[in-house]
């Protein structure tokens, strides 16, 4: 959204790609309280529908479908929107990233059925009952304090002995008396046969293993970026995500990408709103200097 404001704000002719409601991940965030501007917090929603609201008055191209792939070209590069091509001078791409899984055998059977990625989606399910949290990233402990509101006990598993999340988060989890901290462990299993009943989980030091009764485990191990449909010959990083130089710009002449999807540390919404200035801002000036 930020990128397609500062293209409009430019004059550039847009056309905006997104496959479902506007805002991604913010969505399934129910407080964010290191937005600055609001110190008191907002409602992932709330936000979604300000960011929307400043796009109101412009005209744009808006496509609410997926985009099947992109063919760079040498002035132009053509993109596939569900059935539909058409051609740009140049593309930002803003796709992000989905929440990885931990590839266990039942995983897949039980997502929606105890096993789940958001807090705020699925928290309600499991109020007053007991559920684990996988990982030890900001996004980890952030979903584990919400749930903690909701549930009775709630165990956050970790790979390792300390928490890779800020240290406030970590202070708020460590003292909180619903959670109990699983630290240096991993899941091997989840137990159950029509849902969650519980998980196995190993201590990566001793090897010993024990089993954990649970209601439902909510996983944050990372993220998978959403790139199943770039164009060939675009530098990805290790983990498969956009490889960009400070101004956004990939190694295709007229492609940029900002957000989640580009290789980075911090992944937070405020630095994707400032990827999304600069890459429309590059993009511009890409166009300016190509028309």
């Amino acid at each position: 959204m930020t990128a397609v404001l500062y293209l409009l704000r430019s004059g550039a002719s847009v056309g905006w790609v997104e496959k479902l409601a506007p805002g991604g991940q913010i969505l399934m965030t129910e407080t964010i309280d290191n937005y600055p501007g609001f110190p008191k917090g907002i409602k992932g929603y709330e936000l979604v529908d300000l960011m929307a609201a400043h796009l109101d008055g412009f005209s744009f191209d808006k496509y609410t479908d997926a985009v099947r792939s992109i063919e760079s070209g040498a002035s132009v590069h053509r993109i596939t929107v569900g059935d539909e091509v058409f051609e740009a001078k140049s593309v930002v791409i803003c796709t992000g990233a989905s929440f990885k899984r931990l590839d266990l055998p039942k995983e897949e059977k039980f997502t929606g059925r105890g096993v789940s990625y958001c807090a705020l989606c699925d928290g309600n399910f499991f109020r007053g009952q007991v559920v684990g949290v996988v990982g030890g990233g900001n996004t980890a402990l952030e979903e584990a304090l919400h749930l903690a509101k909701l549930v009775d006990k709630l165990y956050i598993i970790h790979r390792r002995d300390a928490f890779r999340g800020c240290k406030l988060y970590q202070d708020k989890v460590e003292n909180h008396p619903k959670i109990e901290l699983v630290l240096n462990s991993v899941v091997d299993e989840i137990l159950g046969e029509d849902g969650v009943t519980g998980v196995r989980v190993r201590d990566v030091k001793t090897g010993t293993t024990r089993s954990i009764d649970l209601n439902g485990l909510f996983i944050f191990v990372g993220y998978t970026p959403a790139v199943d449909f770039l164009p060939s010959g675009l530098a990805l990083d290790a983990q498969g995500f956009i490889l960009t130089d400070l101004e956004m710009r990939t190694n295709i002449p007229g492609i940029f990408a900002a957000g989640d999807v580009r290789s980075k540390l911090c992944r937070q919404v405020c630095t994707a709103v400032g990827d999304g200035a600069t890459a429309a801002n590059a993009a511009f000036h890409y166009l300016e200097q190509h028309s």
